[in-house]
């Protein structure tokens, strides 16, 4: 599976079945949180085989059979959020491409003392489910190019690509509230310029961070400049 194809089939999934991850897979997972960790400068940290943490009042009648997660945790600091959502993404993306199923999680999870190290200026950002799904999730309605960018006839095709991968990317309460625009060849140079929007749910600027991984990965990383 390419990352694209792991872009188009990936959809969010709440109920996992009782089959724990093979080693070489949770030896792949880790060799990318720690790259993750390394170049975002963050502290993500792979659980396995914790079955606490997706159980109680905020996860009833939502999640099930959560085994396995990813605990998104980082240095209390402006831009944080935003990196949590660039980095989780490319996790999200290899387990795809892993055959495996996740979930973005913001609420629906409790803390477990001893599955994982919190520094003292950190904090947990949300969570991100991970397991074998019972089934492979389902596609919501997403936005048009028009409500979420500049794009047009005028404006390069691989920017058009990197709209289209965006709106492929999971959101919080699926709200999309992020915009692309194109702003042109300047000294050489195609410049982009991303912004989040405003919404009473938050989580705005993780949501943005996934959104500008998407793009790069549908645009082209090498085609533009970020503004």
């Amino acid at each position: 599976m390419t990352i694209l194809e792991a872009i188009e089939s990936r959809h969010s999934v709440r109920r996992y079945l009782h089959k724990p991850l093979e080693q070489d897979i949770i030896d792949t997972l880790q060799a990318k949180v720690d790259k993750c960790n390394a170049r975002g400068c963050l502290h993500i940290q792979l659980v396995t085989n914790e079955t606490k943490a997706f159980t109680g009042i905020f996860a009833y009648g939502s999640f099930s059979g959560v085994e396995n997660y990813f605990v998104m945790v980082g240095k209390k600091e402006d831009g944080l959020d935003e990196r949590i959502g660039y980095y989780g993404e490319q996790l999200v993306l290899l387990a795809q491409q892993l055959g495996l199923n996740t979930c973005w999680t913001g609420l629906s999870y409790r803390k477990v003392k001893g599955a994982y190290d919190l520094g003292q200026d950190e904090k947990i950002c949300c969570m991100i489910a991970l397991g074998y799904g019972e089934n492979q999730g389902m596609k919501h309605k997403i936005k048009t190019f028009e409500q979420v960018s500049n794009a047009s006839d005028l404006t390069p095709s691989w920017f058009k690509d990197g709209v289209e991968a965006a709106l492929l990317a999971p959101t919080a309460v699926n709200q999309q509230k992020f915009s692309f625009e194109y702003l042109g060849n300047k000294g050489g140079h195609h410049l982009v310029k991303a912004d989040k929007g405003f919404s009473m749910i938050g989580y705005t600027h993780m949501d943005l961070g996934i959104a500008k991984l998407h793009f790069e990965i549908g645009a082209g990383k090498d085609k533009f400049d970020w503004v």
